[in-house]
């Protein structure tokens, strides 16, 4: 017998986790940069572009050619915000989690944006932010759309579902990939962008998403939940089909609130996103403290 080969398979990991993220949010500001360097120019070059990954753009989805700086070398400054934690649940099942730390914690590293095409591929979820110096007014709430490939983005804005570079999308100045926040199945790279390309140039009246990270999300994992009016009327639930959205205070504090439906529970992070972390952190620290 000649010498046998061992043969290398890919576990598929399908198992949806139910637990309760860890993780304790730390109060300190946390601000760190990291550098990558990469040879691999052909991964990074073909990154973004939908034909090498087996995703066809549907009519109507035109991927602008990837710009020539793909093809040098990277130089990617990760930053680690101090911002707001989140964790959400249906019942007992964890269905998001923007929480940092232990095994199950979310990267919540962000890069500029003209860094970002090099670390999506079409399909990918992206949350794009505005960083603004502490005295100003709090910033817009974070701006969520799907890639497409060659620098280009899907999302709701202004009330359409609009194509547009991400360069430019909403002059935001650094964003992530965020696909691992909700814990839902993902449908296939070729699915998430035809669900994208399929609603380009819907008005107002015609969508039925009430925010930017509703349709991204839905693109993406396809679950009627992430639309306005997509489950049962509000009281109508057993608590077990409820959803409850935990604030992460630091200091093993936890607000917890209680919903009727993902839209309003993907309402109320998005307010608090916006509304400043600090008043909004003091404010639900003061209701803990009032219970306790």
């Amino acid at each position: 017998m000649g010498n046998q080969l061992d043969r290398i398979t890919h576990l598929n990991y399908s198992e949806l986790p139910t637990g309760d993220p860890s993780g304790i949010e730390k109060d300190e500001l946390r601000v760190g940069v990291a550098y990558f360097f990469s040879d691999e120019e052909e991964d990074l070059d073909e990154r973004g572009q939908p034909d090498k990954f087996g995703v066809k753009a549907p009519p109507g989805c035109t991927p602008c050619p990837e710009s020539p700086s793909r093809h040098h070398h990277h130089l990617l400054h990760q930053l680690v915000l101090n911002e707001t934690q989140f964790s959400a649940f249906r019942g007992q099942e964890c269905i998001f989690s923007k929480v940092s730390g232990g095994p199950q914690g979310a990267d919540l590293s962000v890069y500029a944006v003209t860094a970002l095409p090099a670390l999506c591929e079409p399909g990918d979820l992206l949350e794009l932010l505005w960083l603004q110096p502490a005295p100003e007014p709090p910033a817009p709430a974070p701006h969520w759309a799907v890639y497409v490939g060659g620098g280009q983005i899907i999302h709701l804005h202004q009330g359409e579902i609009r194509q547009d570079s991400l360069y430019e999308a909403g002059a935001a100045n650094v964003g992530r990939v965020v696909n691992s926040w909700y814990r839902y199945r993902p449908l296939v790279a070729e699915l998430v962008v035809q669900n994208a390309c399929g609603h380009l140039g819907l008005k107002s009246e015609e969508i039925c998403w009430t925010n930017s990270e509703s349709f991204a999300a839905w693109c993406r994992f396809g679950k009627r939940e992430f639309k306005a009016g997509g489950e049962v009327p509000a009281g109508t639930q057993p608590p077990q089909q409820q959803y409850y959205l935990k604030v992460h205070l630091g200091e093993n504090k936890v607000h917890t609130a209680r919903f009727h439906s993902l839209e309003d529970l993907i309402r109320e992070k998005r307010r608090i996103d916006a509304s400043g972390r600090l008043r909004v952190l003091q404010e639900l620290a003061d209701l803990v403290d009032d219970k306790e």
